[in-house]
């Protein structure tokens, strides 16, 4: 699904990221770690094409995709809340989407139905522009419109941050259905390593922009990687 080839990326002579090779398969519920500065979000920014790499390439479904836009009607996202369009309303936020991944309105309403118990009755028919909502409800409003379009990889940066634990709870067992039940590849980044060990079956270290762990989820997996950071 996803091959890094010898991909880094410099501002100057700082070099934030260096991948020599790294490959995610489709199905696959795959975790991204570090501390601040590591490369987590400049590797998604890559993967999105939002930024360009210094050297070497992504592909995505064989697509290169700093060369190509065919990855697009595949592939969803939420990294922040500049993802959303804050003069919306949650309801006109999700119409648009699902209109860019050709979608009806009927489509949409199908699948927001499925998610009242993650909006807990804030998000819909509240009359509120988004930019106006918590952050807490703008995240849950932006990662259910990742979902829109039935997305073969979707990709979600810091998405447990803000929530109420209730909602974290509900969003891993979302996370795991996708990849156990539908084969969406999702990628995850995180800082609270037992809700990334919980929800991904695969967790690579980032540090300094390089790889320092591959780790296939296990029962130690998460005392592996609090003693790696304590150290």
């Amino acid at each position: 699904m996803i091959a890094v080839n010898n991909l880094s990326k410099k501002y100057g002579s700082n070099k934030v990221l260096d991948i020599a090779e790294l490959d995610i398969p489709k199905g696959e519920s795959f975790g991204l770690v570090g501390n601040n500065g590591a490369g987590k979000t400049t590797f998604f920014s890559l993967l999105l094409d939002l930024i360009r790499p210094t050297t070497g390439n992504i592909k995505n479904n064989e697509i290169v995709v700093n060369e190509s836009e065919d990855w697009k009607p595949h592939t969803s996202a939420f990294i922040d809340e500049s993802f959303l369009i804050g003069y919306l309303t949650p309801e006109e936020y999700f119409y648009f989407i699902g209109e860019l991944r050709g979608r009806n309105k009927a489509d949409v309403d199908a699948l927001l139905s499925k998610f009242e118990d993650f909006f807990h009755g804030e998000i819909l028919g509240q009359k509120k522009y988004l930019r106006d909502l918590s952050k807490g409800n703008q995240k849950k409003a932006g990662i259910v419109a990742s979902f829109i379009g039935d997305p073969e990889l979707i990709i979600l940066d810091e998405p447990f941050a803000n929530l109420d634990p209730t909602t974290q709870i509900r969003l891993k067992q979302i996370i795991k259905e996708l990849a156990r039940d539908k084969d969406v590849t999702v990628l995850v980044s995180s800082h609270d390593l037992s809700h990334v060990t919980e929800v991904c079956e695969r967790i690579v270290v980032l540090n300094k922009g390089e790889i320092v762990r591959d780790i296939r989820t296990s029962q130690e997996t998460l005392q592996e990687l609090e003693t790696f950071f304590a150290g």
